[in-house]
């Protein structure tokens, strides 16, 4: 069994505090993806300081190859407790799932991970162990497809105490049963997180009591995406790129029209415009059987960068979400590669388009090259893995 996994975070800031004290690191090592929440005592600069050196000092460890137990133990006895409040400085989770299947969660003071599986809540046992005076749940399991994990900080679970919810606060239970019933619908990490801060915004009437981070994860199977843009530099290679590009594992995009008329003509198939797009700024897309989407070139490939830049940056909402659920090309092809991929294979022509040679459009070759380099960028930002071949 080898598992991908889809992570997804949102933090709200303390109300009036410029620097958030949660922070979320997600690392890639050979045979593991690992998910790393801090959450610093207090708020602003000191605890920001604090939580990102927590995380900072786990993820070094885990990239210089140190066991996760070994990481956890430095980290536990490395922090400080607080002399006045007897508590640690920083606390902590962090997740380690491996390609095999196999998990490992480690948590520090923080509240509990939620475990959704099959449409239910999991109780999984765990084992406390303590170090220097620390005690840390260890928790091993083995995932399988469609497993939901939400860890959060102590922001979420004491949302509304205070105000909307009296003294109480919104408890893990009901954040629990909250996520799991976000999850009756096949959702991504993103849209779940997304939910999740959106829910403790309103219980705090828009004026966090303290910092408040959601980061999600799910188990997902494996899923390429395949573009072809651009026209090859040599016309006989229209046939060789669109051999390679036709067997290739995972779903096929067409961006371009010349590219959609290369893709037709080897392909002996009829190209059918739909008139799609409510969108002024989008051209509409286009149909060929056997390519799952095809759409304009230099326009629609630089709003879907627009969407997916936002969503590097951590700058998804439920607003965010309408926008990527638009039914127009770039809306469209930005949800194909944030919600239904895991890998991007970019089959990218060189040659300058005939049609523009002569016009004021020459620089189409620069433009979209520029753009494929974004894409690269902002698609490893992501957490993707991505491959480009030339023609």
């Amino acid at each position: 069994m080898s598992v991908s996994i889809d992570v997804a975070w949102r933090s709200l800031n303390k109300y009036q505090e410029e620097l958030c004290g949660d922070k979320v690191e997600v690392l890639k090592t050979d045979d593991s993806d690992i998910v790393i929440l801090a959450d610093g005592m207090g708020s602003g600069v000191k605890a920001n300081i604090l939580a990102t050196l927590t995380a900072k000092i786990l993820g070094t460890m885990l990239r210089e190859g140190a066991r996760l137990e070994a990481c956890v133990e430095t980290v536990a006895k490395t922090l400080p407790v607080c002399r006045v409040r007897k508590v640690a400085y920083a606390t902590f989770s962090v997740l380690q799932i491996f390609h095999s299947g196999q998990a490992y969660l480690a948590e520090f003071d923080n509240p509990s991970c939620i475990f959704i599986r099959d449409g239910k809540i999991v109780d999984y046992p765990y084992q406390t162990r303590e170090i220097e005076g620390k005690k840390i749940r260890e928790y091993r399991f083995q995932v399988k497809k469609n497993d939901c994990f939400a860890l959060v900080s102590d922001g979420v679970i004491y949302a509304g105490a205070g105000s909307v919810l009296n003294l109480q606060g919104w408890t893990w239970d009901a954040v629990a049963a909250y996520t799991l019933k976000c999850t009756g619908k096949t959702m991504s990490a993103s849209r779940l997180a997304a939910l999740l801060i959106q829910a403790c915004e309103e219980l705090y009437e828009e004026k966090p009591g303290d910092d408040t981070t959601a980061a999600v994860a799910r188990i997902i199977e494996r899923r390429i995406v395949n573009i072809f843009t651009g026209p090859p530099k040599n016309r006989e290679d229209d046939v060789k790129l669109m051999h390679e590009f036709m067997r290739a594992e995972g779903k096929k995009v067409v961006c371009g029209g010349t590219s959609s008329n290369i893709a037709a003509r080897v392909l002996g198939k009829e190209i059918i415009t739909q008139m799609d797009s409510r969108s002024p700024d989008v051209p509409p897309t286009a149909a060929i059987d056997g390519i799952d989407l095809v759409t304009e070139g230099v326009l629609t490939l630089g709003g879907c960068l627009k969407l997916l830049n936002k969503y590097a940056e951590g700058e998804f909402d439920p607003e965010f979400f309408d926008e990527l659920d638009a039914d127009n090309g770039a809306s469209r092809l930005a949800r194909l590669l944030i919600e239904e991929c895991t890998e991007i294979s970019l089959f990218v022509g060189t040659a300058v388009n005939d049609a523009h040679k002569n016009s004021e459009l020459s620089f189409d070759l620069s433009m979209r090259m520029n753009l494929v380099e974004q894409l690269v960028r902002t698609a490893e930002k992501m957490g993707k893995s991505v491959s480009v071949k030339y023609y």
